[in-house]
């Protein structure tokens, strides 16, 4: 099973919206993932609902008080299981700095969790910079997936994420995969598919031949509290992100 890191270092491009998606998609192919909310603002933890409000049930408590990643697992109905996010996530990178014992430490986290309880898809929803909480996802992936909502600092965020893997490459002594997702797509607009040329001429097929239209449904259902596909089945929008999970599937992805 895959663990894959939803990225990109700029905010506003369906980061959170994808990565629940792809969850809700995944469990209705019986395959039922584990989402860890890796930024403090949460957004994703948010949506879930119900989760505790408290860092010590958050992910927070995985870094400050050593506990395991299975201890702070909570359900989410059409979804998976998630991990939630806490405000208190943000002192990592003061508390623990750089080394290499905190920039693995979600690795060993989640090596540890699947030797207990078997592989399953891992989704991580990331905060959108670099730093000790996007390269704990980095390190502990095989995958990158990068939405870019059709707009030209979207584009150029893309070519900024590229430049990262390729830095961090000898660091972590392997590539990380990595494919590119449009969002908010609209295909009424001579810009998306602008961008969607500008996008395919720099990273060829590494760029998902799904894209996720502009869509009342995916914009609205997180407000309440719901996937687009317990929302609005029927919806361009649900089926696009049904689209994007059989591409990532059939090409060894997810």
């Amino acid at each position: 099973m895959a663990r894959l890191a939803i990225f990109n270092q700029k905010g506003g491009v369906g980061k959170t919206t994808t990565t629940l998606n792809l969850a809700a998609a995944s469990i209705r192919h019986n395959r039922p993932p584990l989402l860890l909310d890796l930024d403090p603002q949460g957004h994703l933890s948010g949506i879930h609902g119900a989760a505790p409000a408290a860092a010590e049930h958050s992910l927070f408590a995985f870094y400050q008080d050593h506990r395991s990643l299975a201890e702070l697992e909570i359900p989410w109905q059409n979804i998976g299981q998630l991990i939630p996010s806490h405000q208190q996530l943000i002192k990592v990178d003061s508390i623990y700095g750089k080394g290499p014992t905190i920039l693995n430490k979600l690795r060993q986290g989640l090596e540890h969790l699947e030797s207990e309880q078997g592989e399953r898809t891992t989704l991580i929803d990331c905060c959108p910079y670099v730093g000790v909480l996007s390269l704990n996802a980095i390190f502990a992936v095989e995958r990158v997936l990068i939405p870019v909502s059709t707009d030209f600092l979207s584009l150029q965020a893309a070519h900024h994420m590229a430049r990262t893997l390729d830095i961090l490459e000898p660091v972590i002594k392997r590539r990380v995969a990595q494919r590119y997702v449009l969002t908010r797509f609209d295909r009424r607009r001579r810009m998306s598919e602008d961008i969607r040329s500008r996008l395919t001429e720099a990273f060829g097929e590494e760029v998902c031949k799904t894209a996720i239209s502009e869509n009342v449904a995916v914009a609205e259902s997180p407000s309440l509290n719901r996937d687009v596909f317990t929302h609005a089945f029927a919806s361009n929008g649900a089926q696009d992100y049904l689209a994007l999970h059989d591409e990532l599937r059939t090409c060894g992805f997810l």
